[in-house]
């Protein structure tokens, strides 16, 4: 959905994708990279260490999928990017939320495709502040 163009209202409502539109997107693909990349879930609200043993033995019998298995040398490629890993709280918010706000950067109507990335840091604060003022007024 567009929920933002600078330049007319009229294609927001329309829901006319156009260049420098801010879109909501799913965020579904976006957390299955996440976890194969960094192996963090990112769905879970708080820290690892933060949950009940109680919620953690009953999501784990919820989840009786057969885990893949991992070769050391991958485990130890997750650790080290886990450790380097940090996320903007603000994105890691959107992720709960499971939609994502994204800027379109190619010419749909030119190319026939969307091209664009998912805004972060002061970029994404702007634009929700905007967004904010929209809802209210």
């Amino acid at each position: 959905d567009v929920v933002y163009n600078s330049t007319s209202n009229e294609f927001v409502r329309t829901k006319t994708l156009t260049k420098n539109s801010i879109v909501q997107i799913d965020a579904q693909p976006y957390l299955q990279w996440y976890m194969k990349k960094f192996g963090v879930d990112l769905r879970k609200k708080g820290k690892k260490g933060a949950k009940d043993a109680k919620d953690g033995k009953e999501a784990k019998d919820a989840k009786e999928e057969p885990e893949e298995k991992k070769s050391r040398h991958v485990i130890f490629k997750l650790k080290a990017r886990e450790a380097k890993q940090k996320l903007d709280p603000a994105v890691e918010e959107q992720f709960q939320s499971g939609r994502l706000l994204a800027s379109i950067a190619s010419r749909p109507g030119q190319s026939g495709r969307c091209d664009g990335y998912v805004l972060e840091g002061e970029e994404l604060t702007f634009y929700k502040k905007k967004l904010e003022k929209k809802k209210k007024a």
